[in-house]
């Protein structure tokens, strides 16, 4: 099945206090982007890759795609206000890809396992339309309502803290996504839009050291 890995990389780097967007931000030699990108482009199940990223940006993360030898990129597509947008932008690329992948550009330390257990797991169940990599939460949880106050405290056991990547089928990550336009709606992330037209998707246990680079506090991974 053709699996396409759409990697968001349009990040505006503002938490990080850089002046820059934090995807160019140096790790091991090179930008953390690329190194995300040839992790992904080594697995031999990934067909293409496809790269979001801001407009001014376009044509430097195809240079260092070139420079780095990122050999499955099908296109860097231009990005959009918010992340949801950039995503749709990059869908609309994505041609008759069976199997659909997103993943942050800044969470350096995708491992293989991810990549190749959610192809594996769509492979073999037709009932399961997704995919998400997280990791169970270790603290407690505490909703509470607009004023901070503590209204509940959620079973630990149940809860898990969302990753990526996360990997869908083509058609039904399509679907999600096109009612989420039709509707103005903007999720958190790829997988509650999927959840909104009632997709099955199953977690997969990543790791700790997964981590998105989002503060300065991030740094102390690389």
């Amino acid at each position: 099945m053709k699996y396409t890995f759409i990697v968001a990389a349009a990040g505006v780097g503002k938490r990080m206090g850089l002046g820059y967007p934090k995807q160019f931000l140096e790790y091991e030699g090179r930008p953390i982007f690329i190194t995300t990108l040839e992790k992904i482009d080594r697995n031999p199940r990934v067909t293409d890759i496809i790269v979001v990223t801001n407009k001014e940006y376009t044509a430097r993360v195809e240079e260092l795609c070139e420079k780095y030898k990122i050999n499955k990129l099908k296109c860097v597509v231009q990005g959009g206000e918010e992340r949801q947008n950039s995503i749709y932008n990059a869908l609309c690329k994505t041609e008759d890809s069976e199997i659909i992948a997103v993943q942050d550009g800044v969470r350096p330390f995708i491992e293989d396992r991810f990549i190749e257990d959610a192809y594996r797991v769509l492979e073999r169940d037709t009932n399961v339309d997704g995919v998400v990599i997280g990791v169970p939460v270790k603290d407690t949880i505490k909703k509470v309502d607009r004023d901070g106050f503590i209204t509940s405290t959620p079973d630990r056991s149940l809860l898990m803290a969302a990753q990526t990547p996360q990997v869908f089928r083509g058609k039904i990550l399509k679907k999600a996504y096109e009612d989420a336009r039709r509707s103005n709606y903007i999720g958190t992330d790829d997988s509650s839009l999927v959840e909104r037209i009632n997709g099955k998707v199953l977690v997969l246990e990543g790791s700790y050291g997964n981590i998105k680079i989002t503060t300065q506090e991030d740094l102390k991974y690389l």
